[in-house]
């Protein structure tokens, strides 16, 4: 193996990335309501709001046959796409660069480094998700019983875009990406929960307000994923939405502020 891949490892890579598997999954939800002005005004060209503000909170763990095992979390914002109805991925967290580098690369994932923590303990279960001294990401749930095995599938909306060479705008047009996932679910539990949205200064979660929680779970399985591109967005409409989806470079400027953590933490405690 080296820096010019043979024809065969070309088609052993290429397998992993056309036709991930992130197994063994442990992942805990909560859903929840939130103004429809706010959807509206997150959700980028090539996306329209449902009849419901949906969004959802969720941190999980896995194993994988490409990106190997990880933790992270994410925000997703229920939208749709002509008559595709899924989740847009708002902002999404993962501790190790093999996940963070894929999904950029592969989906357009929003992917940043973060840690993660999951427990349980008998039927509470709590998460969170921190980045850089910020809590961004806290769950409570009660769970209820085991509703056994079953088998499912969702979408989830990205965009693949990069800042052109000079800085100034995108590339290229930005391109609406969908991810397919089939679930191989083994254990589901419903339950009660409360999630809290904190924040940091690449990290604004805290200005999707939390107006009624809706529902929480618990799953463990299997998710098989695949994807497509669906549609591209001039890359002036979508520039906005592309900055906001990355870290404010601004922000690490040591060179003019050298008292300026490199990290640049939050600017106010988390919520």
């Amino acid at each position: 193996m080296g820096f010019v891949r043979s024809p065969e490892e070309i088609a052993r890579i290429q397998q992993a990335l056309s036709k991930p598997r992130f197994v063994n999954a442990e992942m805990l939800s909560v859903d929840f309501l939130t103004h429809a002005s706010i959807v509206e005004h997150l959700l980028p060209p090539g996306l329209e709001p449902t009849a419901t503000p949906r969004v959802t909170a969720m941190v999980g763990r896995w194993q994988s046959n490409c990106v190997g095992d990880f933790d992270g979390g994410a925000v997703y914002i229920e939208a749709r796409h002509g008559d595709l109805v899924g989740d847009y991925v708002l902002a999404m967290y993962m501790d190790r660069d093999q996940p963070i580098i894929y999904g950029r690369e592969l989906f357009g994932e929003p992917k940043k480094q973060a840690t993660s923590r999951l427990h349980k303990s008998g039927t509470h279960m709590n998460a969170r998700i921190d980045r850089y001294g910020a809590s961004l990401i806290e769950l409570e749930v009660e769970l209820g019983d085991d509703e056994g095995p079953s088998t499912g599938d969702g979408i989830n909306f990205n965009y693949k875009a990069i800042p052109a060479t000079h800085g100034i705008g995108l590339e290229w047009d930005a391109a609406l990406t969908c991810a397919r996932f089939e679930s191989i679910v083994r254990v589901h539990r419903a339950g009660r929960g409360l999630v809290r949205l904190g924040h940091g200064v690449h990290d604004p979660l805290d200005e999707i307000p939390v107006v009624e929680v809706t529902g929480a779970r618990y799953v463990e399985g299997d998710l098989l994923a695949s994807a497509e591109t669906l549609a591209y967005i001039p890359g002036a409409e979508f520039l906005p939405y592309a900055l906001g989806r990355t870290d404010d470079w601004s922000a690490l400027d040591t060179e003019t502020r050298p008292g300026l953590a490199a990290a640049a933490g939050p600017v106010r405690a988390a919520g």
